[in-house]
């Protein structure tokens, strides 16, 4: 089960950036156009603004799981 956890760790490692860049990459596509509205500019800004922080809280959590912080919880429950 350790070695679940830790590859998953770099798996959330990985997906958070990549997470961002999809957002990022989608809302030029979208704002590119010349149609694009203030009220799209507003709502991709916020968007990005808002999981940006989520972003960041998934590679911390894969970068404790790659070290092996959460091993200790197994054990406290098995007894």
């Amino acid at each position: 089960m350790n070695s679940i956890k830790k590859y998953l760790g770099a798996v959330w490692m990985l997906l958070g950036p990549a997470a961002i860049a999809f957002l990022i990459w989608q809302a030029s596509l979208k704002l590119a156009s010349p149609k694009a509205t203030m009220d799209e500019w507003l709502q991709w800004c916020i968007i990005i603004f808002i999981f940006t922080p989520v972003a960041i809280g998934m590679v911390i959590f894969g970068w404790y799981a790659w070290n092996n912080e959460y091993n200790h919880i197994e054990d406290e429950s098995e007894s």
